[in-house]
């Protein structure tokens, strides 16, 4: 790549407001601070959002300028917009997006698209391309379709005949990009359809904030930064652009520099800063440009990343985010709306469901030879049918059990006693006809957490999962590893906050998240191939590898181990040799 980085562009939007107010000196200095404590590659500069148009004059002046300076511009446009004359009034829209079956507001939508696609060879649509509206016409031309179905027609006509064509009609060199947000769970309620969209759209991009999942509406794991880019490059392979985050509500510089470091991890093509005035003078930003040279450093050459397949079908929701949870406990994630079909492992979530033909592609998987591992949230629906065709004879109680004590079963010694309790579903089996690799108790009864099933060739597991998800991460050592021995093929870590990012070429980078308590740790590293020792690139440290047997019930299969030292907010690239 042209530019100051070697893996990414740095890129920043402008908003439509913010270039309207735009005058040659503000853009002058703020151009130097963010090319002194970033370095600018790249911008999206809006012309209309709300019921703003910029004056085309103000974006040639602004574009000329920054094009000037050896920075790549493209256009922006936010589809939002407030009531107008000759628009049907009294329509209650969130955030003021489009009502997509009001003449009026569609004949808006094409000239507004008509207008960026004369000043810009490519532009990007912001996350607000989406429909909420259920006013009485919305209400009508839906008929007798439910609202995912109505939506999901309507917005591909509207991408099809509103942005995208009129678009490539008055320039047929334009690249139109649409930005998914960070909300993927919900795309198909509001008519976002990137199995429809790839085929209209030349490009997407995708929103990697996650500020502070605490105290914040979307309580997004940290992990999705790096999660979600992956996830809408198996969606779109080729066609994912970037990853875009922001400043808002991350009350620390780490946390928000860490939605650049996993969006980076992920190997994002442009890392988008949004937006150009919340930049300017904050503190925020001074340590960005110093970690990006790292970043940048570690990831320039680094192989594919790799990680448990996890089958997340599109329009599809269901125990929302725990893959991302699973990923912050040191276990490398991958993903993807496709199913592996021909892989060794699989992991099965509630989202799963979505897909009809499911419980047929599991059965096949684990039959030809491959492991697969579901969840409580995914057997809850699907255990009469697991039973009829003999997966499983083990069921759901329907009861909470709180734990506070656990057993790895094929470890003799394997007791973890007095922890806080933690609620989990308890499952009942059928003794020797499954086997539990983990168990949870409390007073003298216990039940299984991690249960194993053989079938063809292959196996099935039933992963116990807390009814707060956010538990996983109170969760031991010994418990995480006797998750990481199911599901990993290549490498995984057990530890606290903090996640191991996998890649084929056996790089492998880990990163401590910055939480309450902080403190240095050292965490494990466990490799499913022979190894003579790890490597840590940036200091030339080396960390023994010892051999361990794996637990009875894992076969004694054979990892090669290390404990590797990091430190809170610190990202450490290694190497395994």
């Amino acid at each position: 790549m042209s530019g100051h980085y070697r893996s990414f562009k740095t890129v920043v939007y402008i908003p439509a407001a913010i270039a309207d107010r735009m005058t040659p000196e503000k853009l002058e200095y703020d151009y130097d601070f963010i090319e002194k404590y970033i370095g600018l590659d790249k911008v999206y500069l809006e012309t209309h959002r709300d019921r703003l148009d910029v004056n085309s004059e103000k974006i040639l002046a602004i574009k000329s300028f920054l094009e000037g300076k050896g920075v790549e511009v493209s256009g922006g446009i936010t589809t939002t917009i407030d009531d107008f004359e000759g628009a049907e009034a009294g329509k209650r829209r969130l955030f003021n997006t489009f009502c997509y079956t009001d003449p009026a507001m569609r004949t808006r939508l094409k000239e507004i698209s008509e207008n960026v696609a004369k000043l810009f060879d490519e532009f990007i649509l912001d996350d607000f391309y989406f429909t909420n509206c259920t006013c009485e016409r919305c209400i009508k031309e839906k008929g007798d379709r439910d609202w995912v179905t109505f939506r999901r027609e309507l917005m591909k006509d509207v991408s099809q005949n509103l942005i995208v064509g009129p678009s490539k009609a008055v320039n047929p060199k334009v690249k139109v990009v649409i930005k998914y947000p960070n909300w993927r769970e919900s795309y198909h309620f509001t008519g976002y359809v990137p199995e429809v969209q790839k085929d209209i759209f030349d490009a997407t991009y995708t929103g990697t904030e996650t500020r502070n999942p605490m105290y914040t509406d979307q309580h997004l794991p940290e992990y999705l930064s790096y999660s979600l880019m992956r996830y809408m490059d198996n969606a779109w392979p080729g066609g994912n652009g970037g990853g875009w985050f922001d400043t808002y509500q991350c009350w620390s510089v780490d946390r928000y520099l860490e939605q650049a470091y996993l969006t980076g991890f992920a190997k994002a093509k442009e890392l988008m800063h949004f937006m150009w005035n919340d930049l300017i003078d904050n503190p925020l930003v001074g340590s960005m440009g110093i970690q990006l040279r790292k970043i940048d450093k570690m990831m320039d050459g680094i192989g594919k990343p790799v990680g448990i397949p996890t089958y997340i079908p599109l329009a599809s929701s269901g125990e929302n985010h725990f893959e991302m949870r699973l990923g912050m406990v040191g276990l490398p994630i991958e993903a993807t709306p496709v199913f592996p079909g021909t892989g060794k492992k699989v992991l099965l979530t509630e989202s799963a469901l979505a897909d009809d033909s499911i419980i047929d592609k599991l059965v096949s998987f684990v039959k030809n030879g491959g492991d697969a591992v579901i969840t409580t949230g995914f057997f809850e629906k699907t255990g009469d049918r697991l039973r009829e065709v003999g997966l499983t004879e083990a069921r759901l109680t329907g009861r909470k059990l709180g734990v506070n004590r656990y057993q790895v079963t094929g470890d003799w010694a394997g007791y973890i006693d007095d922890k806080e309790e933690i609620l989990f579903p308890e499952i009942v089996h059928g003794n020797n006809a499954s086997w539990s690799l983990l168990n949870g108790g409390n007073g003298d009864y216990h039940f299984s957490l991690f249960l194993r099933s053989a079938y063809g060739k292959g196996r099935l597991y039933i992963m116990s999962v807390p009814e707060n998800d956010a538990d996983i991460y109170r969760l031991p050592g010994e418990v995480i590893e006797v998750y990481g021995r199911a599901l990993c093929e290549n490498v995984y870590g057990t530890g606290h906050n903090f996640s191991v990012f996998a890649y084929d070429d056996k790089s492998v980078i880990v990163y401590k998240y910055v939480k309450e308590n902080n403190h240095p740790e050292k965490v494990t590293l466990h490799l499913k191939t022979e190894a003579k020792e790890i490597v840590n690139e940036s200091n030339g440290m080396k960390y023994e590898v010892r051999k361990t047997v794996g637990f009875e019930d894992f076969e004694k299969d054979e990892e090669c181990v290390a404990d590797v030292y990091i430190e809170p907010g610190r990202f450490e690239k290694l190497r395994i040799v």
